[in-house]
């Protein structure tokens, strides 16, 4: 009888094979995973194109922007008090939002528990799927860490300039004589307030990492903190606006310092991303990636809309 021997792979063999895998996988990782980000980078882009867009509707419907956000001035001084909405929420039938818009009793404060349920939607055109701090709904806390209120995440802010109106004492009843950007507490800007030209004028910037952001607006006993303070130590709890707005500096508080997009001290008031920079939607509808090392000057002139521009290199 004739036995045929069986041929198979050794020990060894099946270790050089191993091997061989492992050193192409190794270096097919950073490709893919340059790819991976690529593709989010793209995301984030077509998010702030759809905001712009529905920016321009809403003007168009309105004859102005929304505000940053609106509020029933409160005391001698104008504490905030309800609504709170933000310009996010009332960009919700403008981005294809209509049935979480039909669900917000708007006559009540944003955070009344009637409105719970419609401000703690996950929309993903204000998340940014390549920051670390994707939940899709935050916690609202005050300044005790309270748990307020849950609402819909936000990676995205809105521009109230170059000062930060909020960081007043005491607090300041009308923000116009003092946002140099187009948004702000009960601001009602019109396109053709915006004399330095739409194509030049930062309406909206990406926030991640630092802290959360929401769509939904402003609770008045909320605080905006960083979410680890011991990796960003240049920052510390700020206003409740912060939580829809930031701003670029100079500030009167903060002579000299100027904090575009990335910027290193990482503050809970500025524009922050995943990458090194981040991207922007000008008043046009427009989307741009500023780099972190831009000219500081040309960042702040950005970030107004009426106080004269120049060249800089923005892409």
């Amino acid at each position: 009888m004739n036995f045929r021997r069986m041929h198979g792979f050794t020990l060894v063999e099946l270790l050089v094979v191993i091997a061989i895998i492992g050193i192409l996988l190794s270096l097919m990782l950073p490709a893919v995973q340059q790819a991976r980000m690529a593709a989010l980078r793209m995301q984030s882009r077509n998010n702030l194109k759809q905001q712009g867009l529905a920016f321009q509707n809403f003007h168009d419907s309105h004859k102005h922007l929304p505000a940053g956000y609106e509020t029933k001035l409160e005391g001698s001084s104008g504490e905030d008090g309800p609504p709170g909405w933000g310009w996010g929420a009332s960009l919700l039938p403008y981005i294809e939002e209509t049935s979480v818009a039909r669900k917000i009793r708007w006559q009540l404060p944003a955070w009344h528990p009637q409105n719970a349920e419609a401000t703690a939607s996950r929309l993903a055109v204000f998340l940014n799927a390549a920051a670390p701090n994707l939940d899709g709904v935050m916690a609202v806390r005050d300044e005790s860490k309270n748990e307020l209120c849950q609402w819909g995440q936000s990676h995205y802010v809105a521009n109230v300039g170059q000062d930060e109106p909020w960081g007043y004492d005491p607090p300041l009843r009308d923000w116009k004589a003092v946002s140099t950007g187009p948004f702000y507490r009960n601001s009602r800007v019109k396109f053709s307030q915006i004399s330095d030209g739409l194509s030049k004028t930062v309406f909206v910037g990406e926030h991640t990492s630092v802290s959360d952001k929401t769509w939904v607006g402003v609770h008045p006993s909320a605080m905006s903190c960083p979410i680890d303070p011991n990796l960003y130590p240049f920052t510390e709890c700020d206003s409740a606006a912060t939580l829809v707005l930031c701003h670029s500096g100079p500030a009167p508080d903060e002579p000299g310092i100027i904090h575009p997009p990335g910027f290193p001290t990482c503050h809970v008031c500025q524009m922050y991303s995943p990458w090194d920079g981040g991207h922007v939607l000008m008043g046009d509808g427009s989307v741009h990636f500023i780099v972190s090392d831009i000219d500081l000057k040309t960042w702040a002139a950005l970030s107004s809309k009426s106080l004269g521009d120049q060249p800089g290199n923005w892409e």
